[in-house]
């Protein structure tokens, strides 16, 4: 049985937020190559996608602790050509 409640499991919303990811990256990923998402990693309910922590990682390339911290290195006005 599968719960729900995992936070492995969330919605392709929340899961680009929590990669610092445009909110509808996963969707647009997902509708161009389906194909780059490993079976069983992501699934349409009606018009909601579910992905799993590790689809959302093969596909951005990153964890999600990697994303954050890339992302706040981005942010920092002292580093830059990233």
């Amino acid at each position: 049985m599968i719960d729900l409640r995992d936070r492995d499991i969330m919605s392709s919303m929340e899961a680009a937020k929590r990669w610092m990811k445009a909110d509808d990256y996963v969707r647009q990923v997902y509708r161009k190559t389906p194909e780059r998402f490993p079976a069983g990693t992501i699934r349409k309910f009606g018009k909601q996608l579910v992905v799993t922590r590790k689809g959302t990682e093969v596909v951005t390339g990153e964890t999600e602790i990697e994303a954050k911290q890339f992302a706040s290195i981005r942010q920092d006005p002292n580093i830059r050509d990233l």
